[in-house]
């Protein structure tokens, strides 16, 4: 039988081991520091084994004034999706010190990388591991770019076919 476990940080994750809690940060933040670092101590006290960002910036995920939310049910009917993506990004100075936070509590670090500047700056910030959101899921370069790392990939499928 194939052996599909791996390790994350001190954390065997596989079949037959207990969940990996992987707490999400995204834009919860408010553009606030410290209370991205709240969120932080708040995932570690809850229990949660790691903690994931996003890294991107408004100008790797869209040009500015090139779409504009019509959806009349939408909380951002009106909004321009550059702007949206400028609020939520979590800033890339802020990395290092979450990283650093989440491993002194005992969590492993890591993030979903939307172009290949993110997996470089990821590099050097020396992640253990990247998530793909399903989106990305055929971004060709972008997939490369990680799976040189030959880092484990967690890989979002919900929005992606075969």
């Amino acid at each position: 039988m194939l052996n599909k476990d791996f390790k994350l940080g001190n954390f065997v994750i596989g079949d037959n081991h207990s969940p990996f809690v992987i707490a999400e940060m995204s834009g919860n933040h408010n553009q606030s520091l410290e209370r991205a670092l709240e969120i932080v101590r708040a995932a570690s006290n809850s229990g949660a084994h790691a903690l994931k960002l996003q890294t991107y910036t408004a100008d790797t995920m869209t040009i500015k004034g090139a779409l504009t939310i019509e959806d009349p049910d939408s909380l951002w009917k009106g909004r321009e999706l550059y702007e949206l993506y400028k609020e939520a990004y979590t800033p890339w100075e802020w990395h290092k010190p979450i990283f650093d936070l989440a491993k002194e509590l005992g969590m492993v670090a890591f993030s979903t990388p939307f172009d290949e500047t993110a997996v470089d700056f990821l590099e050097d910030l020396e992640v253990e591991a990247y998530k793909i959101a399903s989106f990305e899921n055929t971004d060709w370069p972008l997939l490369k770019k990680v799976a040189q790392t030959k880092k484990p990939v967690i890989m979002s499928t919900g929005a992606a076919t075969i």
